[in-house]
């Protein structure tokens, strides 16, 4: 399925076209992680930023350098050590002596997509320096704010087995992200299909526009997020949504909820969600569908629920199992 990326404001049925034909695209690319890729795609359309979160060798980068080629995004890649410094990241001032002058040296965070790889492995100093650049879309630097691309997305990653060495995001940078998506190992015919596909002479490593060709321009991911956001959703669901957030906050095994931010990102990507599915209004379901990958890294459980092997995902599938939901 092929989409030519239009100049103009695409009218709304080319738009849910695009989309599509993105899913299928990186679906082409990454086997076996259909939803995973769905879920991606329901962010970067509702303006949201993902955590990507699985085990080395399950295409964590790949799925983010694919997206960017299909979305026709520029791309940047920093790879989180323990000795990168806020700078890195953001970028620096200069002193040109010739000139008698200091000139900003934009950092990687000027881009249009940003892979955070291994994101945990940088101390929390480093980590906040995304804090700005995530919420506002620009970064303060010596006093002088310089803007981001409007289109500003980033893909974060971290392993779930290898702890040594590591830092865990404090909870102002997590709740930053939309959506916390766990990729796991692929089915056994996706993988088998994977394997056939590399023995034929794929190569993720040379991937390109003719293999992976662009489907948007700048101004049609603009478009598509207007119509995101132009998403109707009526006052009896959005009281489902609110009361699903506030249930949140008042389950004995949580320590801290979803906050107000968390109810946000919720009702974008249930808007995102049902703009997938080519509907211009949200149905209940579209937030069951979004809560886990939306909630599931912002609970902070109680230390005596974490003994007692309670998890985030049980609580929240819990909550949506005894919320009644509006007729």
């Amino acid at each position: 399925m092929t989409v030519s990326p239009e100049a103009s404001a695409p009218n709304l049925e080319l738009l849910q076209r695009t989309s599509a034909a993105m899913r299928e695209s990186l679906g082409s690319v990454v086997r076996g992680q259909d939803e995973i890729i769905g879920q991606l795609v329901c962010a970067l359309i509702s303006g949201g930023h993902v955590l990507l979160e699985g085990v080395p060798g399950v295409a964590k980068t790949l799925l983010a350098r694919s997206l960017a080629m299909v979305s026709g995004l520029t791309f940047k890649r920093v790879q989180f050590t323990s000795d990168l410094l806020p700078a890195d990241i953001t970028g620096t001032r200069i002193f040109l002596p010739r000139e008698g002058v200091f000139k900003f040296v934009p950092g990687p965070v000027f881009t249009d997509v940003l892979l955070a790889d291994e994101i945990n492995r940088t101390p929390p100093k480093t980590q906040a320096a995304l804090l700005e650049a995530m919420e506002e879309r620009r970064v303060t630097i010596e006093g002088e704010e310089h803007t981001l691309s409007d289109a500003f997305f980033v893909v974060a990653t971290q392993n779930p087995v290898e702890y040594e060495g590591t830092y865990p995001l404090p909870e102002a940078e997590t709740d930053r992200f939309m959506m916390k998506l766990v990729l796991g190992y692929p089915h056994q015919d996706a993988e088998l299909t994977m394997l056939k596909q590399h023995d034929s002479g794929f190569n993720p490593r040379t991937l390109s526009a003719e293999t992976l060709p662009p489907l948007l321009t700048l101004e049609t991911l603009m478009a598509l997020q207007q119509a995101v956001r132009a998403v109707r959703i009526e006052e009896g669901v959005l009281k489902y949504l609110h009361e699903l957030a506030i249930a949140t906050r008042q389950s004995p095994a949580v320590l801290l909820g979803a906050s107000p931010r968390a109810a946000v990102s919720l009702m974008n990507a249930a808007k995102g969600q049902a703009f997938l599915d080519n509907r211009d209004f949200v149905l209940p379901d579209d937030i069951k569908h979004m809560a886990l990958p939306v909630l599931r890294h912002r609970l902070l459980l109680r230390p005596e629920a974490e003994m007692e092997g309670v998890t985030a995902e049980a609580i929240i599938e819990d909550i949506i199992a005894t919320t009644e939901v509006p007729r």
